[in-house]
């Protein structure tokens, strides 16, 4: 659709509200404020994508290639019905004359850490006539950027919690993190595009992903190619729908099919259809020499009750749950002793959980499993909408807030700061200049034009052009080169 429909209906009026003879918006984009503990700096992430979709796709295709009638009536009409008056168009028939964008937009490099309150990117019109568009465009640029940020954000806590307690306990096994987080959102997510934004951010730190639309979609807007890197992967995996069709009374016979089925590979068994303690103790025994004699692993895979629990045991009067999953799965088939001194499992078995798998519950099981010898490498998660989906723009306080105007070609500083607020909403002021100073991201505001060309913000879009584009590898390198240690 016409993408200048896709705004807030407030957005409409603000062309006129600005002072006389404004010719000049400049605005940021910033995290204000992490409601996540022990998450403060923000993974930037997803306007590459936003460019290529909507600045120049969707705003070529369904307006400045369409007929300047067509699109134009069509505005007018929705415009003057919404809001009950004759509105003037003669700024979107403006627009569709000069046939592209006329903002700039500058930006820190995608996969950079920035700290709360330190804006990622700016956006200011370069023709003076357009000066209503630089706000104009702030609703699609909330809508869109928060999600992919805040996964990315999210996944790289995970990677860091689970890094933290691999180097604890198998540091010799470290690669195997990559696929140790896995994305099992796209089900749960509130829509296609919502699952491949939030998707996109979660490969940005693990290549494990049943969302497989990532894969095209990492292809098309950050140069990924699927025939020359990992770009995503999974494995081969039942359902319960394929449990209960094989029967309940034939559940082993489901298993011992299974393995035939695929005689190589990784193969992922959902394991609590029925009893997931029998599988355990009793069809698993029965089916050692399959499992051990087969060029693979199998992976059981429970995904009911108290992930915790399942996985590393709990305060039980029946010993078999005492124990939990990773404890069974070494008291049957053993393993090796690491040089660090922990357990990992036979090569041949593994677990992995997958259901309202969170931050918390993620440390829980990791630290568990160490206290009880295990390394924290011998169990897989499923992350999964319910941390992915239980998030809002709020989440990590995203605005986009305009700091600069010029008005009969006097510049003016503007800012935000209500009196009600606890500080969150203040905003920066003027131009800004974003730095770094002892390896962190910082910012100067009210800053000359000539700080604000030199900080690290660089031009990304200018004029309907992207003028630098960037590639997962190269984002993926930038976020990785340095796991944090938690404290």
């Amino acid at each position: 659709m016409n993408p200048l429909l896709l705004t807030d209906g407030y957005k409409l009026g603000h062309r006129e509200q600005y002072p006389p003879n404004t010719t000049k918006v400049y605005s940021n984009w910033t995290p204000r404020k992490s409601r996540i503990n022990g998450i403060n700096t923000i993974v930037f992430f997803g306007l590459q994508y936003f460019i290529k979709e909507y600045l120049i796709k969707q705003f070529n295709a369904a307006f400045f290639n369409q007929p300047k009638e067509l699109v134009v009536s069509e505005y007018k009409k929705y415009v003057d019905n919404y809001l009950g008056v004759n509105t003037d168009v003669s700024h979107i028939e403006a627009l569709h004359d000069l046939g592209y964008l006329p903002i700039k937009i500058k930006a820190l490099p995608e996969g950079t850490e920035v700290p709360v309150r330190v804006p990622m990117f700016t956006i200011v019109n370069t023709l003076p006539e357009f000066f209503w568009i630089t706000n104009y465009l702030e609703t699609l640029l909330s809508n869109i950027i928060w999600q992919p940020c805040t996964s990315a954000t999210i996944a790289k806590q995970y990677k860091t919690i689970l890094t933290q307690f691999a180097r604890e306990t198998d540091i010799e096994n470290l690669d195997f993190i990559n696929w140790q987080g896995h994305d099992f959102s796209m089900r749960g997510m509130s829509g296609v595009e919502s699952s491949i934004l939030s998707g996109m951010g979660h490969a940005l730190s693990f290549t494990g992903s049943d969302t497989l639309p990532v894969a095209l979609n990492l292809e098309k807007f950050y140069n990924a190619d699927v025939t020359k890197e990992i770009v995503i992967g999974s494995v081969n995996a039942t359902e319960h729908s394929v449990m209960c069709a094989g029967s309940k009374k034939d559940e082993i016979e489901t298993f011992r099919r299974l393995l035939k089925t695929y005689p190589t590979g990784i193969l992922s068994v959902v394991s609590d259809t029925w009893d997931l303690w029998k599988v355990l103790t009793e069809y698993l025994p029965k089916l050692k020499s399959e499992i051990l004699e087969r060029n693979g692993k199998l992976v059981i895979r429970p995904d009911s009750g108290n992930p915790v629990d399942i996985i590393c045991g709990c305060e039980h009067e029946n010993p078999v749950i005492a124990k939990g999953v990773v404890e069974l799965l070494w008291d049957e088939f053993g393993g090796t002793v690491n040089s660090q001194g922990y357990k990992v499992l036979h090569p041949k078995i593994g677990a992995i959980y997958g259901d309202s798998i969170t931050i918390d519950r993620a440390t829980q099981i990791c630290k568990r499993l160490k206290q009880k010898g295990f390394a924290s490498t011998n169990v897989v998660l499923g992350i999964g909408s319910f941390t992915y989906q239980y998030n809002t723009r709020d989440t990590f306080g995203f605005a986009m807030k305009a700091t600069y105007v010029e008005i009969n070609g006097e510049d003016r500083a503007i800012f935000k700061n209500p009196i009600t607020d606890d500080g969150t909403k203040k905003s920066a002021k003027g131009l800004i200049q974003v730095y770094t100073e002892k390896g962190k991201v910082t910012f100067k505001d009210e800053c000359s034009l000539e700080e604000e060309n030199e900080g690290l913000l660089q031009t990304i879009f200018e004029d309907g052009t992207l003028v630098k584009e960037q590639s997962l590898q190269e984002i993926r390198e930038r976020m990785n080169t340095s796991i944090p240690k938690l404290k």
